[in-house]
């Protein structure tokens, strides 16, 4: 992958769920915004020959981005059966016929396996309160960095978990989602609202990439 902006483009290409549901506020994350984080994990060291996990999958954007990129492995773990059969579908029509991948079907709490890497864009909240909350203490529990999407109006709680699980913020991203009208229950065609993508590492994974050089 030679730029950002060819990343973007081939997560451009990702389709997204057939019928989100509401009750787990399903959204897909925009290529654009998930093309920068990827791009920048992948400068910090976190992608590229790195075992990754995608938390609450979805259809594949953050996973495909990291095979794009050059991960040893990446675990697809989602609950939705039809976003994970989509998922498969997104893997082999962008990136053909990979043998790097494993598909989880069930909820994140069935996932142990330790990884380098864990990466989510898990539910905000709105239905079920802290539900994020969870895909961060999972991501915490099996993998050495973790990145993550929440609303940005959550990020001292969410400080507090990491650090009361050996973990410090290395890194903010803010950004405002734009959300299209994609459930019934929507009345304006679009809304948008402010996200923070957040990278934490355990304490003795903080490096700079100078000194990963060094």
């Amino acid at each position: 992958m030679r730029s950002k902006k060819e990343l973007a483009v081939r997560l451009s290409m990702v389709k997204g769920f057939e019928n989100p549901e509401m009750r787990e506020e399903q959204y897909m994350t925009p290529s654009e915004i998930a093309s920068e984080i990827l791009w920048n994990a992948c400068f910090r060291g976190h992608i590229e020959r790195k075992v990754i996990v995608d938390l609450g999958c979805g259809t594949g954007i953050l996973g495909i981005g990291c095979m794009l990129l050059g991960a040893k492995k990446v675990y697809f773990v989602e609950k939705d059966s039809k976003a994970l059969e989509i998922c498969r579908e997104n893997v082999k029509s962008i990136l053909g016929k990979p043998e790097s991948e494993e598909y989880i079907e069930g909820s994140i709490e069935k996932f142990n396996t330790k990884v380098d890497t864990a990466l989510c864009n898990p539910p905000f909240g709105t239905k079920k309160r802290h539900a994020d909350a969870e895909f961060l203490k999972k991501a915490l529990e099996t993998a050495k960095v973790s990145y993550s999407f929440h609303k940005s109006s959550t990020i001292p709680y969410l400080k507090k978990i990491a650090e009361n699980n050996g973990f410090s913020l290395a890194e903010k991203f803010d950004f405002e989602f734009m959300l299209w009208n994609t459930m019934g229950h929507h009345t304006r065609k679009r809304h948008y609202i402010e996200v923070s993508c957040l990278a934490f590492c355990r304490h003795s994974d903080e490096t700079t990439p100078d000194e990963r050089k060094a």
